[in-house]
């Protein structure tokens, strides 16, 4: 029997730091701002103009100079622009219109009135108290800092620099990541039959991946095959910072991945971690830099693995800093497991951590109203104790 099946790996604490370290954030470089969302900055958004740009209208109505009454000579609309008003003049403005030279205010259309004469009239005294202009610059000034370095990219973020007229953000760029489903008794389509299983891990890991900031490739299946797998991992290598595998990691008679990475030249970082489930998951790293996290084949294994190992090794790449630990209180004793840590499907709310039925490694059923997986320690946790939360990608 093979060293590998009594091999326990390294302690679970451990793993995360070890998955990230090296891992340095992908080379910044510009990306367009179609692109560019879930990114990390690679420098400050700094504003080339104020924000408004020009003085503009907050309502529609009528932008007026000089007291009442006004003579109204035109119409202005957002986009267009017009020569100076001259006091006892008035244009009628759209919402988000150049405002021109020499007004002093806008008159809202529900507080103004044209009579026959052609003169505009405010309804009441207190129409001019409110200007209704959005002056120039009064979000922000030229050459202000409207975004920190290391910020992820959120749709506010593209929005605030495309108001700012930057069409590109330098970014360290979102991880690629290919996926390699390994094993033949898998079946890609209809029911189990003859011993073969349903992938269920291909339909889903694209999912956990996009959750933790990555962008997945769509899943290749690979046959249990040295020379299959060898090739498999080199193609998918050339186009990803990242390749995640499934299955192959155990020292069983079809378990390739370990032998197709010697053979690659790579080296291997984590061999086994001491968890339940998951523990025979790897993470190496192939001569052109590229690194490989190989997860368990059972679905819940297969997660913990993600949690573990890939979880902290994208957010390196990504240039974020790793997520801080999160606590919660048991509502029930939690199990330890002599020599290595327990990972639990838990619902984690204001109530504290309640365990869920189905915890199987095999099993899918117990992460369905699951919202985190809850870390148990080698000695349990009692009722009341607090126990550390790691939030699921979805």
């Amino acid at each position: 029997m093979s060293a590998r099946r009594h091999h326990v790996g390294m302690p679970w604490p451990e793993a995360g730091p070890t998955a990230s370290s090296g891992a340095l954030p992908l080379p910044a470089r510009p990306v367009a701002l179609a692109d560019v969302l879930g990114a990390v900055l690679a420098e400050p958004v700094v504003s080339p103009v104020a924000h408004p740009p020009f003085d503009a209208s907050a309502m529609d109505g009528w932008a007026v100079a000089g007291p009442p009454p006004w003579a109204v000579i035109g119409l202005l609309l957002a986009g267009q622009s017009a020569a100076p008003l001259t006091p006892g003049t008035a244009t009628a403005v759209g919402t988000g219109a150049m405002l021109p030279a020499g007004t002093c205010a806008v008159v809202r259309s529900e507080d103004g009135v044209v009579g026959t004469d052609g003169l505009l009239r405010a309804g009441d005294g207190d129409a001019l108290a409110a200007s209704h202009v959005r002056r120039a610059g009064e979000e922000c000034a030229a050459g202000a800092v409207l975004v920190a370095a290391g910020t992820r990219v959120t749709p506010p973020v593209i929005g605030l620099a495309a108001a700012s007229g930057l069409d590109s953000l330098l970014v360290h760029p979102v991880p690629h990541v290919g996926c390699l489903v390994l094993g033949d008794e898998l079946l890609a389509s209809g029911l189990p039959r003859d011993g073969r299983i349903r992938d269920s891990l291909g339909p889903q890991l694209p999912g956990w991946l996009q959750g933790l900031g990555a962008v997945p490739a769509t899943p290749v299946h690979v046959a249990d095959s040295l020379d299959e797998t060898t090739t498999a991992l080199t193609a998918a290598a050339t186009c990803a910072d990242v390749v995640v595998t499934t299955g192959g990691t155990a020292a069983g008679p079809v378990d390739h991945l370990h032998a197709a990475l010697e053979r690659l030249g790579a080296t291997l970082l984590v061999d086994g971690v001491a968890v339940r489930p998951g523990h025979p998951m790897l993470l190496g790293e192939l001569p052109g830099g590229c690194r490989v996290v190989g997860l368990p084949g059972n679905p819940f294994a297969a997660l913990v693995g993600v949690l573990t190992l890939a979880r902290p090794l994208l957010a390196a790449l990504s240039g974020r800093p790793p997520e801080g630990a999160l606590q919660a209180t048991s509502r029930e004793d939690l199990r330890g497991r002599p020599g290595m840590h327990r990972l639990v499907a838990v619902v984690s709310n204001g109530g504290g951590v309640r365990v869920l039925p189905f915890q199987g490694s095999a099993m899918l059923r117990g992460l369905l109203d699951a919202t985190a997986l809850a870390v148990v320690p080698p000695g349990g946790v009692r009722r009341g104790e607090s126990v550390t939360v790691v939030p699921l990608p979805w």
